[in-house]
């Protein structure tokens, strides 16, 4: 957990610090030295518009980061809303709720943010918007199974006793068992979020240029392989860690949070 979140960290650092980190605008062109590869000066090299790699991978960094946070505060609120309807009442509300569910994941979701966005066209907005649409239902399945569990304790069949509305038990009792398992979830979702902005942009329906992305740097380096390939090298090296760390982060959390190591650490 602690090297994911020195990854996650320093990322998040990076992103934030890079006009102070990178002296060069990442959208100013010097098509004289265009293609130059990694140096003192360019440490990452220059693209295919004599733009500085490095300044755009940092810039990119921010499209990452501020799209896996809305899409997983998004899907995550929703799905923590439709599963614990879902689970709590039963009945009708779940049959709805977990057939509209069914229907999302028969289709692969790239796919289906991919058909979306296409219809939408192609912005970050709508990459936020499509990515969103798909992502709740994983949260909401996992609440929902939580909800099962937790509405059958004794601490909330007493609180049912003594009169509590449903918004309170949920509320107090029932929505805080889940939210450890939400914020594993949530973790690795962030690692999902990234990779599928990439690859929407990569296919040319995400952001769009010249706002710097990982995807579309490593879509306009497709066609400079041999000759520049710190094109694709360096953005493809930016995603492998970021989705590595959080991948780290939501394993170690979940370690963490587990109630039965936390009962027996040994």
């Amino acid at each position: 957990m602690r090297i994911g979140g020195a990854i996650v960290i320093a990322a998040i650092v990076a992103a934030l610090a890079g006009p102070f980190l990178v002296p060069y605008d990442p959208s100013v062109q010097d098509l004289p030295v265009r293609l130059t590869g990694p140096s003192l000066a360019h440490p990452f090299g220059l693209d295919e518009l004599g733009r500085d790699v490095l300044a755009r991978i940092l810039w990119g960094a921010r499209i990452s980061l501020l799209v896996g946070i809305v899409v997983v505060s998004v899907s995550s609120s929703v799905g923590l809303l439709l599963g614990s309807l879902a689970g709590y009442f039963g009945g009708l509300v779940d049959d709805a709720i977990s057939r509209v569910s069914d229907v999302l994941l028969a289709f692969p979701g790239i796919l289906l943010a991919i058909a979306l966005v296409a219809v939408l066209g192609p912005s970050l907005m709508n990459v936020v918007l499509a990515l969103s649409v798909i992502g709740w239902v994983g949260y909401a399945r996992l609440v929902r199974g939580q909800v099962l569990r937790t509405r059958e304790l004794e601490y909330v069949h007493a609180a049912r006793a003594l009169g509590a509305g449903v918004p309170r038990i949920l509320w107090r009792h029932v929505i805080p068992s889940t939210i450890p398992a939400l914020i594993v979830q949530a973790t690795l979702g962030m690692a999902g979020a990234i990779i599928s902005e990439a690859s929407l942009s990569f296919l040319g329906l995400g952001v769009q240029p010249p706002t710097p992305s990982w995807g579309t740097m490593i879509n306009g380096g497709r066609a400079h392989l041999l000759d520049a390939p710190h094109l694709t090298v360096f953005p493809g090296i930016a995603i492998a860690l970021l989705v590595l760390g959080f991948n780290f982060l939501g394993d170690g959390l979940r370690d963490a949070l587990d109630p039965r190591r936390v009962a027996d650490p040994h």
